[in-house]
């Protein structure tokens, strides 16, 4: 970001209510500065009410009532603009090859430049350090988020050509989530058949041949249950547990669903557990999809849910990092979704049967209060998005910063 960094005012940081944990000024010289272990952690689409939101209903807003992410040591806002000639406000493909790459681009683009170039990422500058790879995510694993770390497009589309990079390419070592339709060619079903119940358009539509029995010819392990993956061995890992994501995302009553064929804190488990063993560490990148999807549909019911199984996320990367000196823990929003407001009940200011209404009520959890979700829209926003951050150079994102300089910031202290 050009220009000063700006200081939160304390209401601000209040706001994204960050509990560090006090340390002695010998403790923190003892610290390791650099970090051989990177989790960064997404909730796609969240944004400060979001997290509120989450925080309110799952934990409560008594004195010392947390959200695992909100505990992190240091916490700031980050300005989410792309560099799209034409929209002023980004999408997850933008979004995150900015913090990818640390270089802004238009709104669709995945790992290439405004002019379309191809640009290095995270993950392939901790391959380029001997450091092993992963991506998990409630998304298709080849969505805009995890290819954005991993891939080359200009077109976030283009799912099955994203696969093939992975695997030819950018070569993680742990790839978990959903999207196996876009890894089977058409009329040849995985572990996940066709047309399921919960959406009958569902169906494998590959357009790069079988990459699953590519990836298996790669030295890839590959699962599609739960079981499977518990039981799993060897370095590298392809685990596809959906048709496309590992949710159904609608308005609320009209099928929606949120309960992933493998929870993400399950996920996440198993690729720490598989990455730590590299003795030069790991990157790794992690998202829930489920708070932005739900948010676009203005479900807040199960976009709390989602949000809880983030935080839950959050709390196996603090407890991995508690025994592995060196950790970087970064928890990010791409983008807010919705427009979202918190409000006390109000009878004369219940709206609407369609989406962009009040959602609610929900209780805030250890008192017999209640809020309403108000949702404006069920579109991205402009909105900054909260950030926070523990381990080796997690106070640069202190203050207001922009998405580039979150990628910046890993950068410096990943070794």
């Amino acid at each position: 970001m050009n220009g000063k960094r700006v200081a939160l005012t304390a209401t601000a940081v209040a706001a994204l209510a960050a509990v560090p944990v006090s340390q002695t000024q010998a403790e923190q010289r003892a610290r390791p500065k650099t970090a051989k272990y990177v989790i960064v952690l997404q909730g796609d689409g969240m944004g400060t009410a979001q997290r509120d939101l989450i925080r309110l209903v799952t934990v409560g807003n008594r004195p010392g009532k947390e959200l695992h992410m909100n505990r992190l040591e240091h916490a700031g806002l980050v300005h989410t603009d792309p560099a799209d000639p034409k929209q002023a406000v980004t999408d997850s493909a933008a979004a995150a090859t900015a913090f990818a790459t640390g270089v802004k681009t238009f709104n669709g683009a995945i790992g290439v430049d405004a002019q379309g170039k191809p640009v290095r990422t995270l993950l392939e500058d901790a391959r380029r350090m001997g450091k092993a790879t992963g991506l998990v995510t409630t998304s298709q694993v080849t969505d805009a988020t995890p290819a954005a770390y991993a891939a080359h497009v200009s077109d976030r589309a283009q799912q099955s050509e994203i696969a093939r990079q992975f695997l030819e390419q950018s070569k993680p070592d742990v790839i978990l989530g959903g999207g196996e339709d876009y890894w089977y060619p058409a009329g040849t079903e995985g572990g996940w058949p066709d047309h399921p119940a919960t959406d009958p358009s569902e169906a494998s539509k590959g357009d790069k041949g079988n990459l699953v029995e590519k990836a298996k010819g790669l030295g890839y392990t590959y699962v599609s249950t739960r079981d499977a993956l518990r039981k799993a061995r060897g370095p590298k890992l392809l685990g596809l547990f959906a048709n496309e994501e590992l949710f159904e995302h609608r308005e609320e009553g009209k099928g929606d669903l949120y309960d992933p064929a493998v929870p993400l804190p399950e996920m996440a488990s198993k690729a720490l557990s598989v990455l730590s063993r590299d003795r030069d560490g790991f990157f790794v990148l992690i998202e829930e999809e489920g708070i932005d999807e739900m948010a676009h549909e203005n479900n807040a019911g199960l976009m709390i849910k989602a949000g809880a199984a983030l935080d839950a996320t959050v709390k196996v990367a603090v407890d991995f990092a508690r025994s592995h000196p060196g950790t970087l823990i970064v928890v990010q929003g791409d983008h807010e979704t919705g427009g979202l407001t918190i409000e006390n009940p109000d009878t004369a200011d219940e709206s609407g049967e369609e989406l962009s209404k009040e959602d609610g009520p929900f209780t805030v959890k250890g008192t017999q209060l209640q809020v309403f979700a108000d949702w404006t829209t069920g579109q991205h926003t402009g909105a900054d998005t909260p950030i926070t951050a523990s381990g080796p150079g997690s106070e640069a994102f202190d203050g207001v910063i922009d998405n580039t300089d979150v990628h910046d910031a890993i950068k410096r202290v990943m070794r």
